[in-house]
């Protein structure tokens, strides 16, 4: 595998032979013995270096004191070893994205139809026959203006360079901002290593080899490294091997870490060994990218909206094909199931079915244009005046059937809203980057977008909706309820001095309290909270931890049963210094702990025997109450043993405890969050709060928060109780039962991961009540990964998150904070708002547009606004326009409506009565113009002129009049509920007011300056005036159809459909057809192959994901890979956001896995 990559990219690897004399090893040895996995590699270490001590002293590193730090040797690290950076691949060049914009088939016809033009009308016929051509060549008044013939063709290309110019700027734009987030992205990351015996973080990017990185549950591994000392340990390699399994880490057995993979369970210090290219995930990302410039016939391009393409090779084996073949099998399989993902992005489905239904109706008008002035002109000329077809006449009919056909294509081009994808895109991005200032980071696009329709909010508990600052408020010890922290003369020193040392020695290492950054600030709490909690008792009881910790180093600590979820507990076992035997300390939630307790700690010391009657007696009298003042309950306790016990036995080891205390731990409530709670009541949107704390606790921390309200029946219950209700005699959950718990259901307490997930994926699939559910999730643990998959929109929090919940989400909350989700909700609905005021807007243009063209061209052989000007017309209501109305800024008002939900129409009554009202006021003025505005001028009639005749002001005014009324209007698509004031909150807008000023500055330009390229001619000022006047009417008209009540007018129909779930084929869902982006009307080719190739690449993406494109926000092209979890109910273990064990065996390994060779990637691929 070595051999593949070993012409990697220079700079990162800067020749080793200069430095073999610096380090004991060079680069490639250390990759080679990166390669090994378990006992070869455990074998090699010995047999080449001794032990991972031996490592160290090559690399000049302390496996405790860790590097110096100095910058020399950083250096000097750098040039022998790599840096940890994989560079990304080239953005997209401007010039590529100008061939891209190019490619639109509107655009392609327009341009082929002007160079016809441009050609013909610089061919001119010999002699003087023209006469017998009939009325086709009558008319030119002078030479120059029979030479002006090409200005319309070439002022076509014009047009159609500007707009693809105008297209491909956007795109670069947006590609640059994305990169921007991305690198945002990752310099946040940042990683705990040990330099000059201090715990540090660093951003990733500086680790280099020889650090000493401590990792702990939760952590997403940034390079390749060695275990040098690890507490039970377990990491899930699905990401690079595909195996769900979690895989148990140990010095003995397999002490390699490899980069991209997830720590699941426990902690350790690895010595990294391994940085960017060259590490095992840099070697996958060198294969995926080497072969990809002369192979791109044969690649399957997986191209993301951000221009980052990655190219995935096929296995190159025989065997590979099979498995391909059985993959779509199986992948089609797959999407069968799992239909909710498909409607993902709620508003992105109903635009295309309106983009696309727009577009037929175009076409048709076009053709139909098209074939009429032909039609017209044939029986004209040949059949009523009874002309010949001659030769000399023929380019001068073909130059008629060419104007036909430009006539024809510019119908199209107003007719077919390219402006959408557009304005989408702009809205999106713009939102996204106001929303970084509302501590909300968007990872995908749409989400912003779907979080406006959420009508469910699952949030935890413990963060969001309380400040994450644990104090310790009251405790039970020796036989003693204080109500606040006793002082540590209350307390039997014995007792004391074992309760501190339990705190001190049961807790991550890597928890510490730490002086204030700010003179009278609170003392900072680095790590777990709940520990920070137990550690700033010891401070209260004026002891401290630190002299333990340096007495009992991590090395001395003999075993570790690190806190898992299903655990619910900590312990640390140590072996007796003085004598034979151990002693293990645990802690964990209260009911859990004192269950498995037999002895208590009296007054005086000693143990006594801990009856279940007095435990149902502690937890009536001390617990409960606890509990009911809003507190987390921890119980203290130890063990001793004489002789050595089983290990692996927990049930046995985790039994015949001695309680030393138990602790009320308060985490007071945000005080912004009842406010933020009531606003997303009023909205419409349902809060629920999900947390693995005791019942009681979590019914008050609601109650404090507004979640419950007296006088209410609504349900709290513990996780026990929900699956009892919800599941069946077999064990499965049921829908219809799920349907019956979850409308009532406000708290669900003592939850597990499972339990989120299954309520989530419930009320996504529940069909009950008048809308369908749209839900959004917090979390924050790794093992929230797959709710917050399952969710429409994902939130991870991004101070306590670990980076498998970010990973999995669509918004990381960069401050942890509820109000932070209710700022989203408000953006969501705002962009949702935007479109729809752009699609008011640009639908009325094109109604009249094609009308216009379509019945002029029709009458009067001629459209009214020629081929340049629609172009002008297009580029004002599509780019300008989107960019005008999808910047506006939201307001606090859109929080007063309910949620539009996922089956609610893109244009509502209201709108619709907006677009046909003002389409009647413009067609009635236009038509007016045109058959009569030439008595009301006092003007020449611009009707039927004869080829290349100059400019009529006829038809200039008509012009004119037209963009007017477009401004005006678009003054009016500001509001879409039917509101009267519509300049309400103009000033807040710069965008939109230079954006109207601007294209009014641009048309008087146009009109008075433009001449024949425009097909206008200069206008006086009284025309001028009576232009705005016309325009301005637009305004007053507005009020008029607001006064019209929408309920009277039944016959209008609403469009714009979210596609129902009864309605997709079944073979769209098997297909995956639905999952192409759906912003992009293009629908690109490359992005087809993308799709297709999903579940193929989701093991190398995972890698990929991790350290470079994942966390980028790609706007809907690249969707969230299909959770596959959705499937069954019960998801058993937690692996890597993408991979799920399941508890069956339909699951397959999605993997072609990169690392192993092909026959044992394939064996893999077929289901592991």
């Amino acid at each position: 595998m070595a051999n593949n990559t070993a012409d990697h990219p220079p700079g990162n690897s800067v020749t080793e032979v200069d430095h073999d004399g610096d380090f004991g090893c060079t680069m490639m040895q250390l990759r080679e013995l990166m390669e090994l996995r378990s006992g070869e590699a455990v074998n090699k270490i010995a047999e080449c270096y001794g032990d991972v001590q031996g490592i160290c002293r090559r690399l000049k590193t302390s496996p405790i004191e860790g590097l110096s730090g100095n910058p020399a040797d950083l250096e000097k690290r750098h040039t022998s070893f790599g840096k940890n950076f994989i560079p990304p691949k080239k953005p997209k060049t401007f010039l590529q994205l100008v061939w891209e914009a190019l490619q639109d088939v509107t655009l392609i016809i327009l341009e082929v139809a002007a160079i016809i033009s441009l050609g013909l009308s610089f061919y001119h016929p010999q002699g003087d026959g023209n006469d017998n051509c009939g009325q086709a060549a009558g008319g030119v008044e002078d030479e120059g203006e029979a030479q002006a013939g090409w200005i319309e063709g070439a002022a076509i290309l014009f047009s159609v360079i500007i707009v693809v110019l105008v297209t491909a700027f956007n795109d670069w734009s947006k590609e640059k901002q994305f990169r921007g987030l991305q690198s945002r992205i990752e310099q946040e990351q940042k990683f705990t290593v040990i330099r000059k015996g201090q715990v540090i973080q660093i951003p990733v990017a500086e680790i280099v080899v020889g650090d000493i990185a401590q990792i702990k549950y939760g952590d997403l591994l940034p390079a390749d490294g060695i275990l040098i000392q690890g507490n039970d340990l377990k990491i899930d390699e699905s990401s690079l091997t595909g195996e769900s399994d979690h895989v148990r880490k140990s010095l003995e057995k397999d002490p390699m870490l490899l980069s991209g993979t997830h720590v699941m369970e426990g902690s350790g210090r690895m010595l990294v060994s391994a940085v960017g290219l060259n590490s095992q995930t840099g070697i996958i990302f060198t294969l995926l990218g080497a072969g990809s410039e002369d192979e791109e016939k044969k690649v399957k391009k997986a191209k993301t909206q951000d221009g980052i393409a990655l190219e995935i090779q096929p296995l190159k084996s025989e065997e590979g094909a099979e498995s391909e073949e059985k993959e779509e099998k199986e992948e089609k399989e797959k999407k069968k199931v799992n239909v909710t993902k498909k409607e993902k992005s709620v508003l992105q489905s109903k635009l295309t079915r309106l983009a696309v239904q727009i577009g037929k109706a175009g076409l048709i008008m076009s053709a139909v244009t098209v074939i009429i002035l032909i039609l017209y002109f044939v029986i004209d000329t040949f059949g009523v005046q009874g002309r010949e077809w001659t030769a000399e006449c023929t380019p001068i009919y073909i130059q008629y059937f060419v104007k036909f056909f430009i006539i024809g294509v510019t119908v199209l081009v107003v007719a077919v809203p390219e402006g959408l994808p557009l304005a989408v895109t702009i809205s999106l991005a713009y939102s996204v980057k106001k929303m970084m200032k509302d501590n909300n980071l968007v990872r995908h696009l749409d989400a912003c977008e779907t979080m406006g329709n959420a009508t469910a909010i699952c949030s935890d508990k413990t963060g969001t909706l309380t400040m994450n600052r644990m104090t310790v408020v009251q405790a039970f010890i020796g036989d003693t309820h204080y109500k606040s922290v006793p002082e540590p003369e209350a307390i039997n020193p014995q007792t004391l001095e074992i309760l501190v040392n339990s705190i001190s020695i049961n807790s991550a290492y890597t928890t510490k309290i730490l002086p204030p950054e700010k003179e009278g600030g609170l003392p900072r709490h680095v790590g777990n909270k709940t520990e920070c909690a137990l550690l700033g008792l010891v401070m209260d009881l004026k002891r401290d931890y630190q002299p333990i910790r340096d007495e009992v180093p991590e090395e001395k600590l003999y075993k570790v049963y690190t806190f898992n979820s299903s655990r619910k507990s900590m312990s640390t076992v140590l072996k007796n210094a003085n004598g034979p035997g151990f002693r293990m300390y645990s802690k964990g939630a209260s009911e859990i702990v004192l269950r498995k307790c037999s002895h208590i700690l009296d007054a005086s010391g000693q143990q006594r025997i801990f009856k279940a009657k007095d435990r149902d007696e502690m937890v009536q009298k001390v617990i409960e109450p606890m509990a009911c003042d809003g507190l987390r309950t921890i119980c203290v306790a130890m063990r001793d043993f004489t002789t050595e016990p089983d290990w692996e036995n927990e049930a046995e080891i985790l039994n015949d405890l001695t309680c030393i205390c138990v602790v009320g731990i308060e985490d007071p409530v945000r005080p912004e969050v009842p406010e933020a709670i009531s606003k997303c009541q009023r909205a419409g949107i349902t809060v629920r709060m999900v947390t693995g704390d005791n019942i009681n606790t979590a019914r008050a921390i609601a109650t404090k928060c507004g979640i419950l309200q007296p006088g209410e029946d609504f349900l709290c219950m513990e996780g026990k109780d929900f699956n009892q209700q919800i599941r069946n005699d077999k064990g499965e959950v049921e829908q219809e039962r799920l349907d019956k718990v979850w409308p009532k259901l406000r708290v669900l307490a003592r939850s597990s991961p499972t339990d989120k997930h299954t309520l989530v994926k419930g009320i996504i699939d529940s069909t009950v009540g008048e809308t369908r559910q749209v839900v959004a999730v917090t979390g924050d643990g790794t093992n929230d990964g797959p709710a917050l998959k399952k969710a429409d929109v994902g939130f991870a929090m991004g101070i306590a998150g670990t980076d498998v919940a970010k990973e999995a989400s669509d918004i990381i909350l960069t401050d942890d904070n509820f109000t932070s989700i209710v700022k989203a909700v408000m953006w969501g609905r705002n962009v949702y708002d935007s479109i729809s005021k752009f699609l008011q807007f640009q639908l009325t243009v094109n109604v009249v547009a094609v009308i216009v063209a379509f019945t002029g061209a029709c009458i009067t052989q001629d459209s009214p606004l020629k081929a340049v000007q629609m172009l002008w017309v297009n580029l004002i209501m599509d780019t300008l326009a989107s960019l005008a109305l999808a910047t506006e800024p939201p307001t606090e008002s859109l929080l007063l409506r309910r949620p539009y939900g996922r089956d609610k129409p893109l244009i509502s009554r209201t709108m619709m009565k907006n677009i046909l009202g003002h389409a009647v006021y413009q067609l009635i003025i236009t038509f007016t113009l045109l058959f009569a505005g030439e008595k009301f001028f006092s003007i020449d009639s611009g009707r039927n002129t004869p080829l290349h005749s100059p400019p009529s002001e006829h038809y200039t005014i008509i012009f004119n009049v037209f963009v007017m009324m477009q401004l005006f209007n678009e003054i009016n698509a500001r509001k879409i509920h039917g509101e009267r004031n519509v300049f309400e909150g103009i000033y807040r807008n710069p965008i939109f007011c230079c954006v109207v000023l601007g294209t009014f500055a641009l048309q008087i330009i146009i009109v008075q300056f433009g001449g024949k390229p425009f097909s206008c001619t200069a206008l006086t000022i009284d025309q001028w005036l009576w232009c705005v006047f016309i325009g301005v009417g637009e305004l007053l008209w507005g009020q008029f159809i607001t006064a019209i009540p929408t309920h009277r007018l039944k016959f209008l129909k609403e469009a714009g459909h979210g596609i129902p779930k009864e309605d997709i084929p079944d073979e769209v869902l098997t297909e995956g057809a639905d999952e192409i982006d759906l912003a992009e009307m293009e629908l690109r080719r490359g992005q087809i192959l993308w799709f297709r190739g999903l579940n193929r690449i989701q093991t190398q993406m995972d890698v990929v994901y991790t350290f470079q494109t994942g966390q980028t926000a790609v706007p809907g092209a690249l969707r969230r890979q299909p959770s596959v979890v959705s499937q069954h109910n019960d998801a058993k273990t937690v692996s890597s956001p993408t991979h799920v064990g399941i508890s069956s065996s339909s699951l397959s390994a999605n993997s072609a896995a990169a690392v192993g060779p092909p026959a044992s990637a394939s064996s893999s691929t077929t289901g592991n």
